[in-house]
């Protein structure tokens, strides 16, 4: 049916309400804060292959169950640089007020510095300023299909590196008081992805490269390669491939991370702001 103009489907239980033609949905009629049962994940997992990003308002959520709730979709991975939750060392904690300034300011996808970087990303909002803090989500399939035929055939079949240690050098670390373990980076050396991933189970296909992560292209001179992703980089940052999100507490969002990139705005110092993020690990990029 549609509400003011925009489109709300049924599935099951779960009432589904596009935002952009590109991505993004408003979920209700379900409580996160309970293990769902195997037809729900079936649900929600259809879902966000539609829409990519999947938002539900008013969830209270324990760090535990947060953790709880998103095992259910997969192997949780633990991040090398963010603390976890006691007790649930899964669960990353971003919290930032007047002490500590965020700066994650920049289009990315997460953990793409790792062979088989996450399929899926679950963030709880906690405590959320008043005004500021949204966060913006893009769809690297539209970023892709909206690029001319000839420049689509110059990226497929090219390959990029990834590095953890582009955008957390030894600095980050001291800067954010934090130690890291020794063999820090021993444990995440460079990494060699597809420029453009494909979904082997549709066939289309989507962007993977992104600021936070991507230094170079195989096979290209520096100049080439930061010519052409320096492009890419910019490309995404058009509106029409994008969803925004005005945060409440207690909601919760769930996105693909092998389709989209995202971008927190840091526009809220000195307020306060802390969200737990859960990753599930996915499969190698094809």
């Amino acid at each position: 049916m549609t509400k003011r103009g925009v489109m709300t489907t049924r599935a099951d239980s779960l009432s589904l309400t596009r935002m952009t033609p590109a991505l993004g949905a408003i979920v209700a009629g379900i409580d996160l804060s309970i293990i769902p049962s195997k037809q729900a994940v079936e649900l929600m997992t259809s879902a966000l292959d539609e829409h990519l990003v999947l938002f539900f308002r008013g969830q209270r959520l324990t760090p535990r169950q947060q953790r709880d709730f998103t095992a259910q979709f997969g192997l949780l991975y633990a991040h090398p640089f963010y603390p976890g939750a006691q007790g649930a060392v899964e669960v990353m904690i971003l919290d930032y007020d007047e002490h500590r300034k965020s700066a994650q300011n920049a289009w990315h996808a997460d953990v793409t510095f790792i062979e088989t970087p996450p399929h899926i990303e679950i963030l709880f909002g906690e405590i959320i300023p008043p005004t500021g803090g949204d966060t913006l989500w893009a769809s690297m399939y539209t970023a892709y299909e909206a690029l001319s035929l000839s420049f689509r055939q110059l990226l497929d079949g090219l390959y990029a590196v990834h590095d953890f240690a582009k955008d957390f050098p030894p600095a980050r670390f001291l800067a954010s008081d934090v130690t890291p373990p020794s063999d820090v980076y021993k444990r995440h050396p460079p990494v060699v992805h597809p420029v453009v991933r494909t979904n082997t189970a549709t066939g289309r296909k989507g962007l993977f490269v992104n600021a936070s992560f991507t230094t170079y292209l195989q096979g290209m001179s520096r100049r080439e390669s930061d010519a052409i992703l320096a492009f890419l980089f910019e490309h995404l940052q058009q509106p029409e491939f994008h969803v925004r999100w005005h945060w409440q507490c207690g909601d919760v969002v769930m996105w693909d991370n092998r389709w989209t990139q995202h971008y927190a705005v840091s526009d809220y110092f000195p307020l306060h702001r802390r969200v737990h993020r859960v990753s599930v690990l996915g499969d190698r990029p094809v």
